[in-house]
């Protein structure tokens, strides 16, 4: 993490300290969270439009941070503090300071599905040659991703750092703050249609992470997506004047693509076009994640990483979860969580996972709304539940008001008596408590709003018997 004296701190963010007499005290660490301080910390309150950090400053300083930024002009500061014109720019500044002074090469990741297991693959393979730095959780906003760079140790050499968007601009300011050497998108989806309100203009958005790419870097992007070639092509797209890009994806006009896939218990074996005969073995279900690892190898490979060394990360990669995740309850029910998140993109790819495994007594969907996806959500709904066709599943239920139209595009192809609407969560358990069997095999995917980990977590307790 950062580690330096207050005064260093503010020539670093555009400010200065308040109390000369302070000037030398020892900062390490940054927060925006009041009730995470540790010891030494720098305290920055954040100023929105219902609340103001400031107002905690006092008790972070009792609690232990070395200091606070300061932006409020109307009161003193309650101790040591650098007094800055905007504390959200200032700790942006910090980050893209801290970040140059420590000469670490930057990969910059977006995407509309698959940009954290992506990460968390690049993260995994250039692991095992240089020591990385990656972004936790979901930091990858505006303050998320400045936190993130200011985490990093001092010695790191590569930072993989997430960037995500509710709208127009946010990627590029990110981008332009981290100024990545290479940048990955890994496809164009439907999640912020309610925002953007086409997919181009989501292909607009992500594309945005080419703004602050280094002249001369590595664009690499999934190339079975028209959008993207359309948008990179595009003159009002910001980009460098000198660029290499690299394509990958399930077709065969990619320079990388998959030659074989197979699926097994705990993962899936594939080849692929640049990796030769020798198969590469993912500890991940699904096709979509076989194109999420091909970005991740290319990555590697252009940092120098050895094939034996990407087949050790790749047996190591340790995921964000609920992003399907395997579990098995303690009747021996096997569920796949992937409640973080949804949109018809990963709902589907998700619904191939499940298709997909054998095995099983039965196979059975638990498909909750998918949202802010604008004015089209109900066709949305209709498509996932159509997709369900030739088989896909043995049982479907559905939770929520919108994932009703899962249940209705369903119903074109399923058995009436396969099919399950809900919208009572506690109805929904109880009902599945009353039909699940150890042997059947569950996947569980929904928008984050509708904390169908809850569901999960049920499954996983249910004294189920043979």
């Amino acid at each position: 993490m950062i580690k330096r004296s207050l005064t260093e701190i503010a020539v670093m963010c555009g400010g200065h300290v308040v109390n000369v007499g302070d000037s030398d005290i020892s900062i390490q660490g940054v927060a925006t969270d009041s009730r995470n301080i540790s010891a030494g910390c720098l305290f920055v309150p954040i100023k929105g439009e219902r609340f103001d950090g400031h107002v905690f400053a006092a008790d972070t300083l009792a609690a232990g941070a070395g200091a606070t930024l300061w932006a409020n002009r109307d009161e003193v500061p309650p101790g040591p503090a650098i007094l800055v014109e905007d504390t959200l720019i200032a700790l942006q500044l910090l980050a893209k300071n801290y970040l140059l002074e420590s000469g670490a090469k930057v990969i910059g990741i977006t995407g509309s599905n698959g940009k954290t297991t992506t990460k968390d693959l690049v993260f995994s393979l250039l692991s095992t040659t240089y020591r990385v730095h990656k972004t936790q959780g979901n930091f990858n906003n505006h303050i998320g991703l400045p936190l993130t760079i200011l985490a990093m140790p001092e010695y790191t050499e590569i930072v993989v750092l997430e960037m995500g968007m509710s709208g127009r601009g946010e990627i590029e300011m990110l981008s332009r703050l981290a100024e990545p050497e290479s940048v990955i998108v890994t496809n164009i989806g439907e999640s912020h249609l309610l925002q953007l309100g086409s997919r181009l203009e989501i292909a607009r958005a992500k594309l945005e992470i080419l703004a602050g790419l280094r002249s001369g870097g590595l664009f690499i992007y999934n190339g079975d997506e028209p959008l993207i070639t359309e948008v990179l092509q595009d003159p009002a797209t910001i980009k460098p004047a000198e660029f290499s890009t690299a394509t990958f994806g399930l077709q065969p006009s990619n320079d990388d693509y998959p030659t074989g896939i197979m699926f097994i218990e705990d993962g899936t074996v594939f080849t692929s076009s640049k990796g030769g005969d020798t198969p590469f073995k993912l500890s991940l279900l699904g096709e979509h994640n076989v194109v999420n690892c091909l970005a991740a190898i290319t990555v590697a490979i252009h940092y120098g990483v050895s094939a034996h060394a990407i087949r050790e990360g790749l047996q190591n990669v340790v995921l964000t979860g609920m992003r399907i995740e395997m579990v098995t309850g303690v009747s021996g029910i096997t569920v796949l969580n992937d409640a973080y998140n949804a949109s018809p993109t990963s709902m589907k790819a998700a619904i191939s996972v499940l298709e997909k495994m054998k095995g099983f007594r039965r196979k059975i969907a638990i498909l909750g709304d998918m949202l802010e996806l604008g004015e089209l959500e109900a066709d949305y709904h209709r498509e996932v539940g159509k997709f369900l066709a030739n088989n896909k599943v043995d049982q479907v239920f559905t939770y929520g008001h919108l994932a009703e139209y899962i249940a209705e595009g369903a119903a074109e192809s399923l058995d009436a008596s396969s099919i399950h609407a809900y919208t009572d969560k506690i109805e929904l358990i109880e009902k599945l408590r009353s039909i699940l069997h150890p042997k059947d095999a569950v996947l569980v995917k929904g928008s984050r709003g509708m904390k169908l980990e809850e569901v999960v977590e049920a499954i996983k307790d249910f004294n189920l018997q043979q």
